[in-house]
């Protein structure tokens, strides 16, 4: 599709242009500054997100941040960056962020790249990133059955400890005339543990 067509297709597009530079001495504006030529062209408008001097490897940066809450607001239809490694830490955060922006149906675009999820040949990218980013999740969670299954056959208990039952207290609320749920409530214990506990109770104390 050349670029004329996809002028004609997006005028009410918004675009989010992200560039990031590692160190003070350097500048976003090289990068800025094909990302707004490019914008310009095929966008109604757009705005911008830039991290000075920060790591590519930081989990957190303040602009990056700010644009994924307002992709999440939908405030944008695109992401602009200059390239995959001025946006993504690492080719999980790539995947993750893909596959966060194609949940929210946001386009990426990477420019020197020629990566451009609003053509056919782009739109392959994010089914091959769903794909992967799915495929993690079934790993984890087969992991984590796994691992359950393990401590269960090694005895140990899976969840959170029970809670501790006064058995004198429970006798005592239900002497009053208080209900199961009463007691539970007054216990901070679910109704299950307060009936079993009186079950365990001489007959002539319940």
């Amino acid at each position: 599709m050349s670029e004329k067509s996809l002028m004609k297709e997006e005028p009410q597009k918004v675009a989010a242009l992200y560039a990031r530079v590692s160190t003070l001495d350097q500048n976003c504006e090289v990068q800025l500054e094909d990302l707004r030529r490019y914008a310009s062209k095929r966008f109604a408008r757009y705005s911008e997100y830039t991290d000075a001097g920060v790591s590519g490897t930081q989990r957190h940066r303040p602009q990056l941040d700010t644009l994924m809450r307002d992709a999440r607001r939908r405030s944008f239809d695109v992401v602009l960056v200059w390239k995959f490694d001025r946006f993504a830490r690492s080719l999980k955060h790539l995947i993750e962020s893909l596959d966060e922006f194609n949940a929210l149906g946001i386009d990426f675009i990477s420019l020197t790249e020629g990566i451009d999820t609003t053509t056919s040949v782009g739109q392959l990218l994010f089914h091959i990133v769903g794909a992967v980013a799915q495929f993690e999740r079934d790993l984890i969670a087969e992991r984590v059955r796994a691992g359950m299954a393990h401590a269960r056959a090694m005895g140990k208990r899976i969840g959170r400890p029970r809670a501790a039952v006064d058995g004198e207290a429970v006798s005592k609320l239900r002497a009053e005339g208080r209900s199961l749920r009463e007691i539970a409530q007054a216990l901070n214990v679910p109704v299950s543990r307060v009936r079993r506990a009186l079950l365990r109770l001489p007959a002539k104390t319940v």
